[in-house]
């Protein structure tokens, strides 16, 4: 599932190619909306706020209204000129946005809504990651109020702070030398979170993530993805896991003996 820094960059490329123009033509490809016209539109703002992405338009009735969309599992927004050749198939696509010779396609989106106010949307997310309005000290204690919570699932809960996936949740976790099944009360918060800010911070804008701060190919991640290949720090096998109860069960990496139980 795409994470935080992913939807950045996928909003700093709308943002680029959109803000601030008007919409020469849109075309929403599901039922609720296929009648939907929003040409004449001007672009107001694109922003992310965690894993979600709004597109925020006003009408020329003077009435405001904001796409909503989340990438889920396989989702992309795509931008090029029109005429140009689609990344995906045609059917995969879920709106098309034009504006001049600009064309964004939103494909395979897990959420697409139009919304009046797009407030109460997020209303139930913890402190953005990557917001302007970031919050450590109340992402610290969102997570220290779930005590018996494993940090592994805790980090994945977007009410707690918002932004982190499962690549982040292995790579903070072996960082801190911490395994993912130890409780949320028995794991050093504050650090932590601020690890996680500083590293969705220094890849929101990179195609491709880093933790390790290597950036030759192979070398981008400490543990994720990575089983059976050994540790980078003390040459143990990585080992892959899973944790969490189905149907939310996701896998982990970890080092056996850098995050011990």
């Amino acid at each position: 599932m795409p994470e935080g820094d992913t939807v950045f960059r996928a909003v700093h490329r709308l943002r680029t190619a959109l803000a601030g123009k008007t919409l020469s033509d849109s075309d929403f490809r599901i039922p609720r909306y296929a009648t939907t016209d929003l040409s004449g539109a001007r672009v107001e703002s694109v922003r992310s706020v965690g894993k979600h992405l709004f597109i925020d338009l006003l009408r020329p009735s003077g009435i405001p209204v904001s796409i909503h969309s989340h990438l889920m599992m396989e989702g992309l927004w795509d931008v090029h000129t029109i005429g140009a050749k689609w990344r995906r198939p045609w059917h995969t696509a879920r709106v098309v946005l034009r504006a001049g010779d600009i064309e964004a396609v939103g494909f395979d989106l897990g959420v697409l809504e139009l919304l009046a106010d797009p407030g109460p949307a997020v209303a139930h997310l913890g402190p953005d990651l990557l917001g302007d309005d970031w919050d450590a000290a109340r992402a610290v204690e969102n997570l220290a109020a779930a005590p018996d919570t494993p940090i592994g699932i805790a980090l994945l809960d977007q009410r707690s702070l918002a932004g982190v996936g499962n690549v982040y949740r292995s790579e903070l976790c072996f960082m801190r030398r911490v395994h993912p099944a130890t409780p949320t009360a028995a794991v050093d918060l504050p650090p932590l979170v601020d690890l996680a800010h500083r590293l969705l911070t220094a890849n929101r804008l990179r195609v491709t993530r880093v933790t390790t701060g290597a950036t030759g190919r192979g070398r981008e991640l400490w543990v994720y993805g990575r089983d059976r290949r050994p540790c980078r720090r003390c040459g143990t096998a990585v080992e892959r896991g899973m944790l969490g109860e189905p149907p939310a069960e996701r896998s982990i990496y970890v080092c056996p003996r850098c995050q011990t139980r």
